[in-house]
């Protein structure tokens, strides 16, 4: 138990500080950001090894692949904010981490698996998680834009004193993340068709499909950049229900045979 409310105090310790001088001209305080970050991130991976590596296999039940996914993007964004800024999705992203920890930790939900001896399993799932936390940083990189692109179009000046990031380093950010994270999804695709049999069969069909709907608006929303020079809003909604629609295909069934149902 205590692991859970070391990762869960840390993690809304470092939001509540990032949050206080998020607009103050010299940003957050980075030593007690860092600290707080650093010391949520050990305890959850620390509470992963925990939870998931069991003696007879791996839990890979609907809670506990959410909290990977949410120390994967904790973790990619925290190493992200020192080669760029991005302090004013972090709050939001350790939130969020906190939120899924609770969930974790109130909710029971078991599905044991035996990925050791299913290396092609074992790949496609390495390559979705990949995908999905990285079209999710992506979604969190479109609302920046938004929000960024709201101030600068109603001329707010505590934007001249602010810590965020220039309109266009986040909106090239969002774009190599969208490339990525396509890259991946086709690759978890392909590795599923290859490894799995029932890919399309009775309790997956449904996951692949809006899966290939999701990969198809992200290859659309990319070429439509490259060509015609698509942004703006119509990137962050295309962006946002692509988000949408991963998280639908791989929590939505999960979420009723492994919570509802249980």
């Amino acid at each position: 138990m205590w692991l859970y409310l070391m990762v869960i105090a840390a993690y809304v310790g470092a939001a509540v500080t990032i949050s206080t001088r998020l607009f103050h001209h010299a940003g957050p305080h980075k030593l007690s950001t860092y600290s707080l970050a650093a010391l949520a991130l050990i305890c959850h991976l620390l509470l992963l090894n925990e939870q998931i590596i069991l003696a007879p296999g791996q839990d890979m039940s609907i809670t506990n692949v959410a909290s990977l996914i949410a120390c994967i993007i904790s973790l990619s964004m925290t190493l992200a904010s020192f080669s760029m800024s991005n302090m004013l999705l972090l709050p939001m992203v350790f939130g969020f981490s906190a939120l899924v920890v609770i969930l974790q930790w109130l909710i029971p939900a078991e599905h044991l698996m035996h990925l050791d001896l299913k290396p092609g399993l074992l790949a496609h799932i390495t390559l979705a998680l990949l995908a999905y936390g990285t079209l999710t940083i992506a979604a969190l990189y479109a609302i920046q834009l938004s929000y960024i692109n709201y101030r600068l179009k109603h001329k707010q000046s505590s934007m001249l004193h602010s810590s965020l990031p220039p309109l266009l380093t986040v909106e090239g950010g969002l774009f190599k993340l969208l490339h990525v994270g396509t890259l991946l999804l086709v690759l978890s695709l392909l590795s599923g068709f290859l490894f799995m049999q029932n890919m399309l069969g009775t309790g997956q069909a449904h996951k692949t499909v809006l899966s290939v709907i999701a990969c198809c608006v992200y290859i659309v929303l990319i070429v439509g950049h490259n060509k015609f020079g698509w942004r703006g809003k119509p990137v962050v909604l295309a962006t946002l229900a692509g988000c949408g629609l991963l998280t639908l295909a791989y929590f939505g069934s999960r979420f009723v045979k492994q919570v509802i149902l249980a």
